[in-house]
């Protein structure tokens, strides 16, 4: 699971959008808002692949870093916290 193409790709877009979003704040940008926003999204979907792959340290690891940077995100971008269902 861990080689699966789904799973790299999302770690991928993970990185570059967290650089993409430190990018555009630290220029100060007016934009910074959204990217921050979509950034959070995707932290958020790659925090849920690891958490499915489960069972190893690294990828439990993973999951709190990009559960941390999508809450960051999200507070940048002045979203409340998605609701769960429970």
């Amino acid at each position: 699971m861990h080689a699966e193409v789904r799973h790299i790709r999302l770690m991928l877009d993970c990185a570059e959008m967290c650089g993409a979003a430190a990018g555009f704040m630290a220029r100060g940008s007016d934009l910074h808002v959204k990217t921050c926003a979509v950034c959070s999204d995707v932290c958020g979907l790659c925090a849920a692949s690891c958490e499915k792959i489960g069972g190893d340290e690294e990828m439990k690891s993973c999951a709190q870093a990009c559960r941390r940077c999508e809450s960051s995100c999200r507070e940048m971008a002045g979203q409340a916290a998605p609701e769960t269902s429970g």
